[in-house]
């Protein structure tokens, strides 16, 4: 699929609600487990999501639209949520990132994107020129692979309960 703005926001406006339902009312040992050291827990996800929201997304297409000739992205802090996160529960951050999800979603909508807009360009960096098509792309499949890993975290959690059958469950060989 070529990008799509429209496709991708459907993406975008779904994920605080699949996040919400898969994690709310679970215990702590879904919500905190983690794959081992330096891994990251169902919790743990969400506060780095919403770090991304304030600090990544909405920030970089500002600076990919703007006319100033400086259009080198902030590094992004991937590990911010640590310390943001703490004292919160899983509800105060699921709320926070809902909010701020739409708040980014409104001002998104907001900037009328246009195709010529799509093809405009700022510095990350690390990688060098993207595109805001690029970068909108990577805001979705950013969100994908994030529910992905937080399903594979809590699925291994039974992964040497499964017995046999784990032959036949790819999440968690």
């Amino acid at each position: 699929m070529n990008f799509n703005l429209e496709k991708s926001i459907e993406i975008l406006r779904s994920t605080p609600a699949v996040i919400r339902s898969m994690l709310s009312g679970l215990s702590d040992d879904w919500i905190y487990a983690d794959e081992g050291l330096e891994t990251w827990s169902p919790y743990i996800v969400v506060g780095h999501l919403i770090h991304g929201e304030k600090t990544d997304w909405i920030p970089r297409m500002e600076i990919i639209l703007a006319e100033a000739q400086d259009k080198i992205f902030v590094p992004f802090d991937r590990f911010a949520q640590f310390e943001n996160s703490k004292g919160k529960s899983l509800a105060d951050l699921l709320d926070e990132f809902e909010f701020l999800r739409q708040t980014n979603i409104d001002i998104l909508e907001q900037r009328r994107i246009t195709d010529d807009d799509l093809q405009k360009t700022g510095i990350h960096p690390v990688f060098g020129a993207a595109t805001l098509a690029q970068l909108l792309a990577t805001w979705v499949v950013h969100d994908l692979n994030h529910i992905s890993q937080m399903v594979r975290v809590m699925a291994g959690q039974y992964r040497n309960e499964t017995g046999p059958w784990r032959e036949y469950l790819r999440i968690i060989q």
